[in-house]
């Protein structure tokens, strides 16, 4: 009896204290946004005013953090490992769904797995843009994959990292093109991609648009062609590869997510702030400036569409396989 009683006690005592954590408040401090890339790319252009809404919203600073390293994977993993409590988020790119695609192609254990974090909410989707240094003589982009083919490995792309959010399209295209052959170098985020094009170390790149628009407009960059389905919004004037005849098509989102296991009330209150934050005015005007549509999609709905997104991936990676900076 005494031992029954012991044991009903324990389980009582035992669900209380769940109880009591699901119920805690949350936030009463400071959360860090880890970016998994360097300033300058789009997940830093997306979260900075992200993270400024959020903090107005849950009254908590809300800190974004650079963690740059090995193509995403330090910020991810750092995120995937961190404690489940709500304090610790990610924001990141589909890299989330093909790095762990690439270590398994190469045999190696992962990283990090998707099922260590949980979506909050996709806040944009947008269709990388082909762009040149505009010092560069390709006025199309049968102009450039001619070039190409008479100069194989001579012409280079750059990339914000190996099997990277970018490097993946620019893999997409040339193998629609005949198995074509560039150089690649590989940098650490779209910043540093970016700044490779516009100083010559590279002549081009499957740029964010959010990236590009700003040097599209100085004249230092050229958009030669989009990867989306249709023509992009900002960039009407910018043709398809599909309307060219390569039959690709690829979007580099930027979504939240948080360590599998958080608590539900956390992911709660995170879900529902931050529907609030892509709805601020300020926000708005942050996307709308560096022209990138926002696309919010709230949690269960991303991540049944993030599922399909990553097999999709997968099957990009396959395809393209193991390759290495040419």
């Amino acid at each position: 009896m005494i031992r029954t009683a012991l044991v009903t006690l324990a389980i009582l005592l035992a669900l209380g204290a769940g109880a009591s954590a699901a119920d805690e408040p949350y936030p009463t401090r400071p959360i860090t946004m880890i970016n998994p890339f360097p300033p300058g790319g789009l997940a830093d252009l997306t979260g900075r005013p992200l993270a400024a809404a959020l903090e107005r919203i849950l009254k908590q600073p809300v800190v974004l953090v650079n963690k740059a390293g090995a193509a995403g994977a330090v910020g991810m993993q750092s995120v995937a490992i961190a404690k489940p409590d709500g304090y610790t988020i990610l924001i990141t790119v589909p890299a989330i769904s093909t790095l762990p695609e690439v270590d398994q192609l190469f045999g190696r254990t992962p990283v990090f797995t998707r099922d260590q974090f949980v979506g909050i909410a996709r806040i944009n989707a947008d269709p990388t843009i082909l762009v040149v240094n505009a010092d560069m003589p390709w006025k199309s982009v049968h102009e450039l994959l001619e070039d190409a083919r008479k100069r194989p490995g001579e012409i280079t792309f750059a990339s914000s990292g190996i099997y990277g959010a970018s490097h993946v399209p620019m893999e997409m295209l040339l193998q629609a093109a005949g198995g074509l052959r560039m150089r690649h170098l590989p940098t650490t985020g779209g910043g540093p991609a970016t700044t490779a094009v516009l100083g010559a170390h590279a002549q081009l790149w499957a740029s964010p648009p959010g990236v590009a628009a700003p040097h599209i407009r100085s004249g230092k960059l050229r958009p030669l062609a989009t990867w989306g389905a249709t023509r992009h919004a900002y960039f009407p004037e910018v043709p398809t590869l599909k309307e060219l005849g390569y039959d690709v098509e690829y979007y580099l989102w930027i979504a939240l997510f948080a360590p599998t296991n958080t608590s539900a009330n956390a992911v709660r209150v995170l879900r529902e702030a931050t529907r609030k934050a892509v709805q601020e005015p300020d926000f708005k005007s942050a996307m709308d400036k560096i022209q990138v549509p926002i696309a919010h999609l709230d949690a269960d709905e991303f991540n049944a569409w993030w599922e399909q997104d990553a097999r999709r991936l997968a099957s990009v990676i396959k395809r393209v396989g193991k390759v290495e900076s040419k």
